[in-house]
């Protein structure tokens, strides 16, 4: 029987029509994906996958925003990191919007000393802050200025944007890795300041010896990029939180004025009108940031004799806030974490000689919450701060937003304030109270403190519109109102403010800017923006003293292993070749 032959298949054919079919299929991958966009994030935290809200405000972006990014040039890796990560962050913002632009500079790169002067000095002038930094080079050790941050432009406004992270005692790691973790924010913060339009109205109130003008106007300023900012004076005025338009068969159409309210550091007591005026305010979803001060203590007294008392500041506020479910405690919170102040500890001929030395009636607070309004951020200084205790309210969640360190000590009023505690070593046994709580969030539906307490004729008149419940809305309670305080300069006859933050005798400058930007922004239900700010990316430091101990097995590792890949994977493929076409 005649055996049938099986043709033999042409290699060289099977290898063109592989080539051609893949080369085939790249195309169509290509044609496909021009028309529906896709990225593919494998990290475990989803580094590189933006927000939607990031995602929708880029989408919408009308014209062109471009980046002046200063950190090009010789850096310690942390900051080619940050730099990288920059770069990688705008080009994803580029994937969603063609009208993202950017180049990085380096501001360093002229040969000529007073070229680099002038180019510093005018990015100083425009708002970028320089850090000061010891590179090591051929010839040794050089201070070099860097500009760790961006200028921005849209529509011929330009506004100055730090990326680095300013935490008082992080170790430069977890700067830097906060710093990237923060840069989806503070990017889309700067395309969003440029881009609004329309603003949101805040004001602070006035009339019970609130801080002046003056007091807070850096902080007015900065929440001028978000919020068109006003000053109310409430003095018994109905209308001075709400508007009142009669329609149709004697009713009123009563509309909040605000979408939030700052009641920073009240000095005299409240009405029961002013305090009705707040709560049907609240009562109708709006919000507060209250900054209280439960006792009255001066610097002044102590900087003129020495010694001061500390006492219950009543502003008749107890009861409205206790409905609202927190009580601010008649006490003084001591901290061994505490903000240095100046002291004379001796003479030199007539010059007094001045030591820094920790006023423990000034707590720095370092937050370990993972609220977005406090993640991240540099620790806050405040002023003879007392402590707040959550109470039962229904439907209200409270969220512990600051709290002093594991070193308080309470003091309860009236207390006997002296300097003289500065000149001996403070005890630590005397400072083992736990953290106390000095600023709550609070949110849900709130009841009226008013409820069952006004006669009918107030409560049912339509002009009134008394309202006991409030929808969904927020506040922020924090017992002490000098957090929002700027100190104040006085330079060519004039007084000026400093930064919020900035404390002129240590020149540190603290976290209390950010802290009440955040908690505006999240009181106004800028819920993106606070979702982009809660993102964590993880620091994957390498364990230094494993890695200096392991040295040479690692050198090894790293070199005969990718070696031994390749020859194995040699030997494999020429086995595989030599079997199938010596057939």
């Amino acid at each position: 029987m005649e055996k049938t032959k099986v043709k033999k298949k042409d290699p060289r054919l099977d290898s063109l029509v592989q080539l051609f079919g893949g080369i085939i299929i790249i195309i169509l991958i290509n044609v496909i994906g021009s028309f529906i966009f896709t990225r593919v994030d494998l990290t475990s935290e989803k580094r590189f996958t933006l927000s939607p809200s990031t995602r929708q405000l880029l989408r919408e972006t009308d014209d062109i925003y471009y980046f002046k990014v200063y950190l090009e040039g010789e850096f310690p890796s942390g900051f080619k990191r940050l730099s990288q990560s920059t770069r990688e962050m705008l080009d994803e913002f580029r994937a969603y919007s063609d009208n993202i632009q950017y180049e990085f500079i380096n501001p360093t790169s002229s040969d000529d000393a007073k070229t680099r002067k002038e180019i510093q000095d005018r990015l100083i002038e425009q708002g970028l802050v320089p850090t000061d930094l010891a590179v090591r080079t051929k010839e040794g050790q050089k201070q070099q200025s860097i500009f760790p941050g961006a200028l921005v432009t849209h529509k011929g406004k330009t506004i100055p944007l730090s990326l680095l992270a300013n935490q008082l005692g992080a170790p430069p790691e977890a700067i830097i890795n906060n710093s990237i973790q923060a840069l989806e924010y503070n990017l889309l913060s700067a395309v969003r300041r440029l881009g609004t339009t329309s603003k949101p109205k805040i004001a602070f109130t006035q009339g019970h010896s609130e801080l002046t003008k003056l007091e807070t106007a850096d902080i007015a300023n900065a929440l001028s990029e978000y919020y068109n900012v006003e000053y109310t004076e409430i003095k018994g005025q109905i209308n001075s939180l709400t508007d009142r338009v009669e329609v149709e068969g004697g009713k009123y159409n009563i509309i909040n004025k605000y979408e939030a309210i700052i009641i920073a550091k009240p000095d005299s007591v409240f009405s029961e009108k002013d305090k009705f005026i707040i709560d049907q305010y609240v009562m109708r979803g709006g919000k507060v940031l209250w900054l209280i001060d439960p006792v009255f203590a001066s610097m002044d007294s102590l900087q003129t004799a020495n010694r001061t008392v500390g006492i219950t500041n009543d502003i008749n506020l107890n009861d409205q806030l206790f409905k609202y479910g927190v009580r601010l405690n008649s006490n003084l919170l001591m901290d061994l974490a505490a903000l240095p102040i100046p002291m004379v500890t001796g003479y030199m001929g007539n010059q007094p000689q001045f030591t820094f030395l920790p006023w423990p009636y000034f707590p720095v607070l370092t937050s370990t919450e993972s609220h977005p309004i406090v993640k991240n951020i540099n620790a806050v200084k405040s002023e003879f701060i007392s402590s707040i205790d959550t109470v039962g309210a229904a439907g209200i969640k409270k969220t512990i937003l600051l709290r002093t360190s594991q070193y308080t000590r309470i003091a309860q009023t009236p207390v006997m304030i002296t300097l003289e505690i500065l000149g001996r070593d403070p005890d630590t046994k005397d400072y083992s109270e736990a953290p106390q709580a000095v600023a709550v969030l609070l949110e849900g539906q709130f009841s009226s403190v008013f409820t069952n307490r006004i006669p009918k004729e107030i409560s049912q008149a339509p002009e009134i519109g008394f309202t006991g419940q409030s929808p969904e809305t927020r506040m922020i309670v924090i017992a002490d109102g000098d957090m929002i305080k700027n100190q104040v300069q006085f330079s060519a006859g004039n007084y000026s403010p400093l930064p919020l933050g900035y404390d002129r005798h240590t020149g540190q400058t603290f976290g209390n800017k950010e802290l009440i930007l955040n908690a505006v922004n999240y009181l106004c239900d800028d819920a993106g923006l606070m979702a982009v700010r809660s993102r964590e990316l993880r620091l994957r430091a390498l364990d230094v003293n494993k890695a200096r101990e392991n040295l040479l097995s690692w050198q090894l590792i790293n070199i005969i292993v990718p070696i031994a890949l390749i020859i194995i994977f040699g030997i494999i493929q020429f086995t595989i070749r030599k079997r199938r076409y010596s057939r």
